[in-house]
């Protein structure tokens, strides 16, 4: 593995560094507040490419690799959590489903809109009462001559309420039955299908999330993405991708409290110093570095691996995992050391505490990620 940052990784890296900049930290603390969803520098960061960054170009997308892809995430993470949050679950579930499983009449009809942000990806797999226990969902699809019902709820879906189509997986077989689960996309609009917003959550309150309702929701059977039965299968090797993306956007997480805190110790005086020169500060300090460094190592383990097509489940447990896990601590640190003036939203630590948390939950909780590794060790 090359540990070289390519051209390619500085020049988004600046490009998003700018964008966030300009259209995200001057409103953050707004979109924070109101739980506002920002639609607008949604379909910017499109036009800049960031909403299809490994669609290849026959597509519409900006034809990158996933190190590219973990740098735009670790520069939007650095600023703010719930924007990255979105444009993750954009990227690696909606999008990415349809590229890596969909046929090609579907790749052609919807992947250009929405790698350039024309159109808002959501997906759908978690329910109110099935969480890491997917295959217990309860929503059903019955076929109907070509067309098939859908019926049920989803729960906790990153652009419900504003995504204009949804890849929704939904059981067409018996309970328990990893192949009698299908993968269906949703257009909005279509008779039946709904969403509620979800509000109050803790953190990434910048990024919107929605119950899905389908009361007999009618698909056609062209919308059926691979074949019947088959859905859970692909959703597993979608959260593979999707945890490099969850776990780039901890490392960018972590990395923005560590850097605010750095910035904080040296401006910050007690008993007539700067507080980084006491060693319990210094030593906090060399603890966030030396663990916001590997993890963001493991994530891009991760991302070579997927970049060129290797086995990478247990990498991108790996990298998910401890990422998320240190985004939280690193986090907490930062409130640590800022003291009291951490604990206020004047400061950014308490945010970056609050958006780190669902990295331990979201695509695959920090205990789901110790199953997937410790099956992997103890085969």
């Amino acid at each position: 593995m090359n540990f070289e940052v390519n051209e390619n990784q500085k020049m988004i890296a600046q490009m998003v560094r700018d964008f966030a900049e300009k259209e995200i930290r001057p409103h953050l603390n707004q979109w924070d507040a109101d739980e506002h969803f920002p639609v607008d520098v949604m379909k910017k960061m499109g036009e800049l490419g960031l909403l299809g960054i490994y669609i290849p170009e026959e597509y519409g997308g900006s034809g990158f690799g996933y190190f590219e892809y973990a740098t735009a995430l670790m520069e939007l993470g650095k600023v703010c959590g719930g924007v990255g949050l979105s444009v993750a679950a954009h990227n690696s579930l909606c999008t990415g489903h349809i590229y890596y499983h969909g046929t090609e009449e579907q790749k052609q009809k919807y992947l250009p809109k929405l790698a350039s942000g024309e159109w808002i990806g959501a997906w759908g797999l978690t329910e109110p009462n099935t969480g890491s226990d997917a295959m217990r969902m309860k929503t059903t699809a019955v076929k109907d001559g070509d067309e098939w019902v859908i019926n049920g709820a989803k729960n906790w879906i990153t652009h419900g309420l504003s995504g204009d189509v949804a890849v929704v997986l939904v059981r067409t077989g018996e309970l328990l039955d990893s192949k009698g689960i299908t993968a269906f996309i949703i257009e909005k609009g279509t008779p039946g299908f709904s969403a509620v917003k979800i509000k109050d959550k803790l953190g990434v309150r910048a990024s919107e999330t929605a119950e899905l309702i389908f009361d007999n929701v009618r698909v056609p059977d062209a919308n059926v993405i691979g074949e019947v039965g088959m859905g859970f299968i692909q959703a597993m090797q979608v959260l593979d991708g999707g945890r490099v993306s969850i776990a780039a956007l901890s490392c960018g997480v972590a990395r923005g409290a560590y850097e605010a805190s750095v910035k904080y110790s040296k401006e910050r005086e007690q008993f007539g110093k700067s507080i980084s020169n006491f060693q319990a500060i210094a030593f906090k300090l060399a603890d966030m570095a030396t663990e916001v460094e590997a993890a963001e190592l493991l994530t891009f383990q991760a991302a070579y691996r997927k970049n060129n097509k290797l086995p990478m489940t247990t990498q991108g447990a790996y990298a998910k995992y401890y990422a998320s896990e240190v985004a939280v601590k690193c986090g907490n640190e930062a409130v640590q050391i800022m003291g009291g003036y951490g604990y206020t939203k004047e400061y950014p630590a308490e945010k970056f505490l609050r958006d780190a948390k669902l990295m331990t939950i979201g695509e695959g909780t920090s205990e789901i990620q110790k199953v997937v590794i410790s099956r992997e060790i103890l085969k």
